[in-house]
């Protein structure tokens, strides 16, 4: 069998029996050896009886969710490509052509584009038309370098190994931005083909949230994307942050009537903290998401812990720590000349400051250095 058409089901009653009509007029017409399974996720509406009569294949799916129930409707598919798409009749299972025509040549991973192909009136609220879909698909675009314009098209084909083959897990509606993110990281062939949308067909509201999911696409996205989440937000702060110190340590300066001094110093310093920490929590992040097989290996990773071992973090931060002591110690000389009196905060923390920002970025690296290599460790 060439393909499997799959259709999520939760209580679709009303729009079922079409769409299944649609898609077996397709596979009649087009001449292919396919079939129509629908995954039902515990309907209690007689979903799926409809489907059985209207020539359909049923999966039962006791798990809950949207993801579970594609997930699990994949697996039961017989097809070798599968293209999938919800049972609302908002998706157009009369002219998959380009679907299979990209699939047939050697793509992994076909999109639906409704932008490209056309939204009509109604078909999409406003808020996800001019706000959600295009953020979160400049985020897709941006993070993975994907080519996708569409993230969360829910009408895709794809070939039903590969897609198995990069272990898709989450359970809710993320699992549309998982398939898209997945077969970037793992080098899937993708393209985007254009496709239209029409109004939902159901008389009740539609199963999606726009603020809950909206946020667990991202939530998603941020998770798999490390560099964009830890990494490259730290060595923002880093550089910000030794640049403050650079400009301040000598003394205070004035821009215009706004005068920067120790008060702005001490603020500078927690960035440059917070950004090594940063920096740590990609590496962790990576490291993990890479054991666990839920990232691939990353060259650029590999070369830096060649370099930066478990004995140059703790040299570094050996190193840290004695300018550290030293600089607390030479305020405490100062303190003692001046009879452990009243100080000078103007003076005495602009030695303070720096001192005890190396102590802690010593104590940042040491355990962090340490906890690399307990992440290294591989049970036999």
């Amino acid at each position: 069998m060439e393909l499997t058409i799959l259709m999520p089901c939760l209580n679709e009653a009303e729009t079922l029996a079409i769409c299944i009509e649609k898609a077996l007029s397709y596979i009649a017409r087009s001449g292919i050896a396919g079939e129509v399974l629908v995954a039902d996720n515990g309907s209690i509406d007689g979903s799926q009886d409809i489907a059985r009569r209207s020539g359909a294949r049923v999966v039962d799916v006791a798990e809950k969710g949207y993801g579970c129930a594609l997930i699990n409707g994949i697996r039961a598919a017989r097809g070798r490509y599968v293209i999938m798409g919800d049972a609302d009749d908002s998706y157009d299972f009369v002219n998959l052509e380009p679907f299979v025509e990209s699939l047939r040549q050697g793509y992994q991973l076909v999109m639906g584009n409704r932008f490209k192909g056309g939204i009509k009136p109604g078909a999409m609220p406003p808020l996800h038309r001019y706000l959600g879909n295009p953020v979160l698909s400049f985020i897709g675009r941006l993070f993975f370098r994907s080519s996708c314009r569409d993230f969360h098209c829910g009408l895709r084909g794809f070939d039903r190994e590969a897609i198995l083959g990069i272990g898709l897990v989450t359970p809710g509606m993320e699992f549309a931005s998982e398939m898209v993110v997945k077969s970037i990281i793992h080098k899937l062939k993708v393209t985007e083909v254009a496709t239209t949308l029409s109004p939902d067909g159901r008389s009740r509201p539609p199963h999606l949230r726009s603020w809950r999911d909206g946020w667990r696409h991202l939530r998603f996205m941020l998770l798999y994307a490390p560099s964009w989440l830890f990494l490259y937000p730290g060595l923002f702060m880093v550089l910000v942050g030794l640049a403050g110190n650079a400009l301040l340590l000598p003394g205070p300066r004035s821009i215009g009537s706004i005068q920067l001094d120790i008060h702005t110093l001490l603020y500078l310093s927690a960035v440059l903290v917070v950004g090594v920490q940063s920096i740590l929590f990609w590496i962790y992040a990576q490291m993990f998401a890479i054991s666990q097989k839920l990232l691939p290996p990353d060259p650029h990773l590999e070369r830096f812990r060649n370099i930066v071992t478990l004995e140059v973090g703790l040299i570094v931060g050996g190193l840290l720590l004695v300018l550290g002591i030293l600089g607390a110690a030479a305020s405490l000389e100062g303190w003692s000349l001046d009879a452990f009196g009243a100080l000078h905060p103007q003076q005495t923390m602009r030695l303070v400051i720096p001192s005890a920002t190396a102590i802690i970025l010593a104590g940042q690296l040491i355990f962090g250095s340490f906890f690399l290599s307990v992440l290294e460790l591989r049970s036999p």
